[in-house]
């Protein structure tokens, strides 16, 4: 039998405004696309038929759809908090399409960090998914931010508040 080591979590006094998150990156097959799709029941054709994305959209091949990249965003901000992170609100503009044969690229940057008058910690992140151009050079697919509530020290835990003491969009950084 083998154990795994719980993710470590990330507490509010080891995070700093311009603290660079660790990348993710991620190999983009068409089975990405289209099972992100399904899980979302998106049935809409450019997410999984191929002829219809080429042919009726003009587009190079079938392509990630919205809830798929924002399932994405939440994973790489919740691998950096750790188990007790607690997104707050997520927010993001794509730009471009994301196809089978990209490498997505996950970047992130700390932008804020308070505590709310509840005592709750938040965190702010600016987020970028970027995927290699023809010519190398990384193309930015989509911007968004983040506000991300993390634990103020080991005894506490976000997810433990709750209607009275959970208030995403109140606090000022």
């Amino acid at each position: 039998m083998s154990t795994t080591a719980p993710a470590p979590t990330l507490t509010l006094d080891r995070v700093h405004v311009g603290d660079v998150l660790p990348e993710l990156a991620v190999d983009v097959t068409a089975t990405t696309v289209v099972l992100g799709a399904l899980a979302t029941r998106d049935w809409r054709p450019m997410h999984h038929d191929y002829k219809f994305a080429t042919e009726r959209n003009g587009t190079r091949d079938i392509f990630l759809n919205t809830p798929n990249q924002a399932a994405w965003f939440e994973r790489y901000l919740t691998d950096w908090t750790g188990p007790h992170g607690r997104l707050g609100t997520v927010t993001f503009r794509m730009k471009d399409s994301v196809f089978p044969g990209d490498t997505m690229v996950f970047r992130g940057e700390v932008t804020a960090v308070a505590t709310d008058a509840l005592g709750c910690g938040w965190v702010g992140v600016e987020v970028m998914l970027t995927v290699a151009g023809e010519d190398g050079a990384d193309r930015i697919m989509t911007t968004g931010s983040a506000r991300i509530a993390v634990p103020v020290d080991a005894d506490d835990n976000p997810w433990a508040r709750g209607p009275d003491t959970w208030k995403p969009g109140d606090w000022k950084a």
